[in-house]
């Protein structure tokens, strides 16, 4: 092992391995010699505030993206994706790497591969085969723990002199200037640093973060709405516009850098949809900040109502929410009171919600989903009930 990549405790089923390595030893003709693993995140707070420079509060969640690897000779990348009916790609890192026309998951590989080579980093190729069970489209990080676990695979392989917040900034300029998507930080950082137990008070402009201790007595449930997002990508580029409108019009760096009182004493220099924009940015950063107090100190009464604002904040200024999510937050809301909190989670427009509650309130909220979220929208849910992980590393 180098002494870059730190090998933690796997909490991937055996299954899973067993298949990947099955794949691997069928398109490689040998058994790999190491295995590297990326997280999903759900982000408990803190919504579109990474791209303006604010606050998040996500935690690594145990759903993983996990790569079989064993390094080559020369300078051949060689890549077969399980969970895409064992499809290849292969490619050359003497020549610049280009994106691929059909096969979107290889354009995360080439992507995070040909950007550590615009940073200077030498590095001959390998064969890897790669497998997930992050739920994919529902808002959990899906292409930032692919990115994550390669720029983590090629880390460990050939011993590159990168920290863990370095690969994730790797993986987010890959989605943006060669995926075409412009996230934030939040998913690859929070893939990379997660730590187990623990959701990670993310700063976006310093990148500084501090580890929260999650509540023994709060279980972290994720609902997947089952809408599926198909209006993410384009919708999350003109929110990511708007806010750099507002920014640009009232003079700052970015939204970071104006106060909620300020913004609202600004009002009338901003077109309302750009200011309702702005709105939503500046006080969900805010109410992040909050929130990390309140789940230090297991301030569930704090947590809850925070977490209720922030939903209302994504439906009413940033317009990013659907009614049968809506409608599962709801529910969900009255269910639990200020003994928990939900909100949708993720870039929106399908998705997923987020729900922290006592873990005897877990099955009450399973049934209640059960028995009115399919009646109601014509969407069937699926619950994950998560624990907060480590971030990337060997197996």
């Amino acid at each position: 092992m180098s002494n870059n990549a730190s090998k933690i405790e796997s909490n991937i089923s055996q299954s899973m391995l067993t298949e990947l390595d099955s794949v691997f030893i069928q398109t490689f003709g040998a058994a790999p010699v190491r295995h590297f693993q990326a997280p999903g995140r759900v982000n408990l707070i803190g919504e579109h505030t990474d791209y303006n420079d604010g606050f998040v509060l996500p935690c690594a969640i145990d759903y993983q993206t996990l790569v079989a690897v064993t390094p080559r000779d020369d300078m051949t990348v060689s890549v077969v994706a399980v969970d895409y009916s064992n499809e290849q790609d292969e490619f050359s890192l003497d020549c610049d790497i280009e994106v691929h026309s059909t096969q979107m998951w290889s354009n995360y590989v080439r992507g995070v591969i040909k950007h550590l080579q615009r940073r200077g980093h030498i590095f001959k190729g390998a064969n890897l085969a790669i497998t997930g069970n992050v739920p994919q489209g529902a808002g959990l990080s899906s292409s930032a723990s692919l990115e994550v676990v390669i720029g983590e695979t090629f880390r460990g392989l050939y011993n590159l002199l990168l920290t863990k917040a370095e690969v994730a900034l790797n993986g987010q300029e890959a989605e943006n200037q060669f995926v075409g998507c412009q996230c934030g930080i939040m998913d690859q950082m929070v893939s990379a640093c997660g730590s187990k137990f623990n959701a990670l008070l993310l700063d976006c402009r310093s990148l500084q973060t501090e580890l929260i201790s999650m509540p023994e007595n709060l279980a972290v449930m994720i609902i997947n709405s089952n809408v599926k997002r198909g209006l993410v990508d384009s919708e999350y580029n003109t929110r990511r516009l708007q806010c750099e409108e507002a920014a640009h019009t009232l003079g700052l760096k970015a939204l970071r850098d104006i106060s909620l009182i300020e913004l609202q004493n600004s009002k009338i220099k901003l077109p309302d949809v750009v200011y309702r924009r702005a709105h939503h940015v500046v006080s969900d950063s805010e109410r992040t900040v909050l929130a990390a107090k309140a789940l230090r100190n297991n301030d569930v009464t704090q947590l809850s109502q925070l977490m209720a604002k922030s939903h209302i904040s994504m439906r009413d200024d940033f317009e990013i929410t659907v009614p049968p999510i809506d409608f599962a937050v709801k529910i969900l809301t009255e269910y639990l009171g200020d003994k928990g909190g939900v909100r949708m989670t993720g870039g929106g427009f399908g998705g997923c919600l987020v729900a922290l509650m006592p873990h005897d309130m877990v099955d009450g909220a399973k049934l209640l989903m059960a028995e009115r979220y399919e009646v109601e929208t014509g969407y069937k849910e699926t619950i994950y009930i998560c624990s907060a992980s480590d971030g990337a590393g060997e197996i």
